[in-house]
């Protein structure tokens, strides 16, 4: 049988023409170093900064130093079964994590895994962790005030929907109760809340979650968790878990609330991580970019503009200082790129004012623009008068005799802190806080003995549900106070009905 040459060549043409060319081009490296939560590999030239790279054994790192001759990983997950020699493929993905509704009521983890036993969250969304913030003219101004149910707060240092309030002070000051609190007053105010925990007791986190859920804040609130038994890379990741989860609300015309608690146990994380990848130590042993570190995450927070759907994301950071030294690093490095800073005293804590806010050292920088006008109003001369109530109560330690305008302005002074102490886990809404303050600044409750304060309060509480609840309503619909005869007429009635007259 004679072969045909041009058959065999029009054959071969067509085998070429539908030839498939099926090999996978994947960049395969090899693990030179490991230890500690950090890994080098060599031979992934082409990786880029915050790849998501995977091991031999399955679990997952992420490039962090590209060298000349190696790459820097953390490895996210366990690193035990690891060894020098494995292999380590590129995945070409940035870290994300999963995003959307269906994790509102969950506890996951920094990688968005769930940790609760409730099951696998079902979300075809992701976002990266590392975003860009939004710029100058994607933003609006703080306009909208954020709640959060403490007079002390709420009359002194506000805070606005987009704002970023750092909550400062040693430990066991009350920073967690502040922020769970503010939490528990978003029911109903179509807000959702995030609360990242880094570092804590996982017995802590369990309490606050059982908390949340107790009040109802569960079923509009997520829970990050990176305990203190696990690797620094988690650590360092959770905040940045955390507001991608928020931004994906955020963009799409939502509030959120996210309170990372603490950003010092962040930055001690990352001060490792640096510190093992072989990066210069510079102040206190922390890495040159530890401001970048929290600077780009905070800078996420914001009030955005209409055209990009008008949501906000409100960040309370907490930073816990050693024996109240605000000017150590980390803590004078947050203040700069918050705007404000609520500072929680040991003294005033254990002298039982709680929340122990010490109103001096606290300020909100953008909050009284987005306070509504009742507050304003009553709230306007709180500030001074606690403040020269601190200065005349150190003249006091003297026992030298005192005139009686000192003797008001002490008395004032004493009525304002008790009015402004608030038992854990009861936010009150503005109206209520409205009135009280009003009654303390109008010189109501300056006959009232300070002891019997609190009491008179919630009197004056329930006389105004039983009777005026038309006066809370005017509040809450004109965002002023109603007109100053009515509301006296209103408060003197309960003083004369009650047994404070």
């Amino acid at each position: 049988m004679a072969i045909n040459a041009q058959e065999i060549s029009a054959l071969i043409k067509q085998q070429i023409e539908n030839f498939q060319p099926n090999f996978d081009v994947t960049e395969i490296g090899v693990v030179t170093y490991i230890g500690d939560g950090i890994a080098r590999a060599h031979g992934l030239d082409n990786a880029m900064s915050g790849e998501l790279l995977i091991f031999e054994n399955g679990s997952y790192g992420m490039a962090q130093n590209l060298e000349s001759t190696d790459v820097g990983i953390i490895i996210l997950g366990d690193f035990t079964d690891i060894r020098e020699g494995d292999t380590i493929r590129r995945t070409g993905k940035i870290m994300e994590v999963p995003v959307g509704d269906a994790l509102i009521g969950r506890v996951v983890d920094p990688l968005g895994r769930p940790v609760d036993g409730l099951g696998e969250i079902k979300t075809d969304k992701t976002r990266p962790v590392e975003t860009p913030a939004p710029g100058v003219m994607q933003r609006k101004s703080v306009s909208e005030p954020l709640q959060t149910g403490l007079k002390a707060i709420d009359a002194l240092v506000p805070i606005g929907r987009g704002q970023r309030e750092l909550i400062i002070g040693d430990r066991q000051t009350g920073k967690t109760s502040i922020a769970i609190d503010a939490i528990l007053n978003q029911k109903g105010q179509d807000m959702i809340c995030i609360y990242v925990a880094i570092g804590q007791k996982e017995s802590t986190v369990r309490t606050q979650v059982e908390t949340l859920r107790q009040y109802g804040a569960l079923d509009y609130t997520i829970v990050v968790t990176a305990s203190a038994s696990q690797p620094s890379p988690l650590l360092f990741l959770a905040p940045y878990a955390g507001v991608a989860m928020a931004e994906e609300f955020m963009y799409s015309g939502k509030h959120v609330l996210i309170v990372y608690d603490d950003l010092s146990k962040q930055a001690v994380a990352y001060r490792e991580l640096s510190l093992l990848l072989r990066r210069p130590p510079g102040r206190e042993a922390f890495p040159g970019d530890v401001f970048y570190l929290h600077s780009r995450l905070l800078e996420r927070s914001a009030k955005v503009s209409d055209e990009l759907g008008g949501g906000s994301i409100t960040a309370l950071p907490f930073i816990e200082t050693q024996a109240g030294d605000i000017s150590a690093y980390i803590a004078t490095n947050v203040i700069s790129i918050t705007d404000g800073q609520i500072f929680l005293s040991d003294s005033l804590f254990n002298g039982g004012v709680r929340p122990a806010i010490d109103a001096g050292s606290s300020v909100s920088r953008v909050g009284g623009s987005a306070q509504i006008k009742a507050m304003k109003k009553v709230a306007g001369t709180l500030r001074i008068d606690l403040a020269s109530y601190r200065e005349l109560e150190a003249f006091t330690k003297f026992g030298s005799d005192l005139d009686a305008a000192t003797q008001a302005k002490l008395n004032r002074g004493r009525r304002t802190v008790e009015v402004l102490k608030q038992p854990v886990h009861e936010p009150l809404p503005v109206e209520k806080q409205v009135v009280i303050l009003y009654a303390l600044t109008h010189g109501f409750l300056d006959s009232v003995p300070v002891d019997d304060i609190l009491h008179f309060q919630a009197e004056l509480f329930d006389y105004f549900d039983a009777h005026h609840e038309d006066l809370y309503e005017i509040i809450r619909t004109t965002k002023d106070l109603p007109e100053e005869a009515v509301l006296d007429a209103a408060i003197t009635e309960f003083i004369n009905q009650s047994s404070f007259k």
